[in-house]
């Protein structure tokens, strides 16, 4: 979590340490409510309607992702009720059946007058091994960090009622560094076999501690995972999730955020696969792989308590600490900050020349399509053509796209002309979003946020252009699915090998889209189809448009609307 950075041993703390908290906490701002959710108004140029973003204010990093025993998805994140900058860090909450129609929820833990809640994670404490559950096996544990002037220690709040609303534990905190450090933050944590297992960053020590536990409440280290990789200038937001391989059996998955001095600027996160034993993990080698070849891409978490039946899902913070807290969303429409796509995920060797790719793909979107057997545009065959069309009747503003390249020629005989671009423009000012891929040579995919007006041409870190060499496949194929969503871009490549993530902020809307291919071989083929999507955040608004929320009524919730 954040922008915070130092840190040392730590050592376990007894149950009877003092706590820092009150038995239940309380928001010290005057304008945070405590009993019901924050209002907020979607309808903003700039608001993505099939992404979460909050109400109103500052959002970063996700926290506590899990999924309940109702199939209810839980997105926790770093939330600033009271300005569009960070600071006053609480946990808002949202939650979802199909992860992209988030319902707004009541803040679920409150910052104090000295405190803040940073980041961290919620496990289902099924064998109430905490002793805080002895009448139910669907016990909500959070496990975060408090963040005061002196240091940062973990504490833990329990939740009776699906995580909707916590206790403190009375005797936080449960682990703290000896001596005291203000950087030793983000603890996430999992089930491995017979106990419970931590891993947490040393921030500028450049080390992810694993510590473990039998019952959350007291913590003994045993390894630390350290110096590996991009350092930048501090470690952040680890995960540790068993990961499915294609093809083989499952490895372990490290990942680990990095602010600042990510190769692009500001933040990024890498992956490690590797080995774990229940105290120790190893990576397979050295090399530092990056999740994400955008700029957008930051700080992601897995969700806890999907069946390991399933791929493991994924979503993270879009933005980048070098101007999160700056993008003009703030000044124009009072909120700052989106949530990625959720994703599914998996592993896979050899995949490319690096050895292993971490794969991710949008979680499924077909119930967002408008008319799914009527595309907005598609051809079964584009050839060396030109698709144009207008995206002005899309309510939402978001699309959905699929392209397949198939029949492509040996690496050799493809020119260097060969080309697939997409843009996405603005009839009124022209400004435009464009990605492609160059065939030939180091096969480069790129995006450019470069015609776009504004705030992208006056902050000096908001780089414009990204690109990543995307091998082609030995069968001559090539995928593409993405989904534009009026103020971010996200694109997956081959099936997720790679995928990149940007955000942008068009003075005019972007209502346009063009699809087209030159210089390909006779025999190619490029499939294309185009969805409108639906807003997610329409369908909850009153009359009046604001979206209200839920109220929380025992385990159930109910959706507020206000006739105008």
């Amino acid at each position: 979590m954040l922008f915070l950075g130092l840190a040392f041993a730590a050592l376990a703390v007894a149950q009877n340490s003092s706590s820092a908290l009150p038995a239940s906490t309380t928001a010290f701002d005057a304008g945070v409510p405590t009993d019901a959710p924050i209002p907020g108004d979607y309808n903003g140029q700039w608001r993505p309607q099939v992404h979460f973003s909050p109400p109103i204010n500052f959002m970063n990093d996700p926290n506590g992702c899990f999924l309940d025993g109702n199939g209810t998805y839980h997105l926790y994140y770093q939330y600033n009720p009271t300005a569009t900058v960070a600071g006053n860090q609480h946990w808002g909450h949202a939650t979802s059946k199909d992860l992209y129609t988030w319902q707004n929820e009541k803040i679920a833990i409150f910052a104090t007058p000295n405190s803040q809640i940073f980041s961290g994670s919620i496990v289902i404490d099924t064998n109430n091994t905490s002793g805080f559950f002895p009448n139910q096996t669907n016990g909500v544990v959070a496990i975060y960090t408090l963040n005061t002037a002196a240091e940062q220690t973990q504490e833990i709040a329990y939740s009776f009622d699906d995580g909707y609303t916590f206790t403190n534990y009375t005797s936080n905190p449960v682990l703290r560094a000896s001596p005291p450090s203000t950087q030793f933050r983000d603890p996430k944590v999992l089930w491995y076999e017979d106990h419970w297992v931590m891993v947490i960053a040393y921030a500028q020590e450049f080390a992810i501690g694993i510590f473990t536990s039998p019952d959350l409440k007291t913590w003994t280290h045993a390894s630390n995972f350290t110096n590996h990789g991009l350092l930048g200038l501090q470690y952040e937001c680890p995960n540790l999730v068993s990961m499915p391989v294609r093809g083989e059996d499952s490895m372990w998955l490290m990942a680990i955020s990095i602010n600042p001095g990510a190769p692009l600027g500001g933040s990024i996160t890498e992956y490690f696969p590797g080995t774990f034993n229940g105290t120790h993990f190893t990576a397979v080698d050295a090399a530092a792989r990056i999740a994400d070849f955008g700029k957008d891409n930051y700080a992601g978490q897995f969700f806890h308590g999907v069946p390991e039946s399933e791929d493991p899902v994924f979503i993270a913070w879009s933005s980048n600490w070098q101007y999160a807290q700056t993008v003009p969303t703030g000044p124009r429409e009072n909120w700052r900050s989106t949530m990625s796509l959720p994703r599914r995920t998996h592993l896979i060797r050899n995949a490319t020349r690096t050895g292993w790719s971490f794969v991710n793909t949008p979680y499924d979107l077909t119930p967002l399509l408008l008319t799914p057997s009527e595309p907005l545009l598609s051809t079964p065959s584009l050839g060396n053509n030109t698709l144009i069309t207008s995206y002005s009747t899309i309510p939402s503003g978001a699309l959905y796209f699929n392209i397949s390249i198939t029949s492509l020629p040996s690496l050799s005989k493809i020119s260097q002309s060969s080309t697939l671009n997409i843009s996405f423009s603005s009839s009124q000012t022209h400004e435009s979003v464009t990605t492609g891929f160059y065939l030939g040579g180091d096969n480069p995919y790129f995006i450019s946020r470069s015609n776009i007006l504004g705030y992208s041409q006056t902050n000096p870190f908001f780089t414009d252009k990204f690109s990543v060499g995307n091998v082609l496949n030995p069968d001559g194929t090539f995928t593409l699915e993405g989904v534009i969503d009026r103020s971010i871009l996200e694109v997956f490549l081959d099936g997720g090998r790679n995928s990149g993530t940007v955000t942008f902020y068009p003075e005019g809307v972007l209502d346009t889209v063009e699809v087209r291919a030159g210089g390909l071989n006779e025999g190619v083929k490029v499939e294309v189809g185009v969805w409108g999507l639906r807003s997610t955040w329409a369908e909850q608004a009153s009359e009046d448009g604001i979206v209200y929320g839920n109220v929380q009524v025992g385990n159930q919730t109910q959706v507020v609307r206000r006739e105008g």
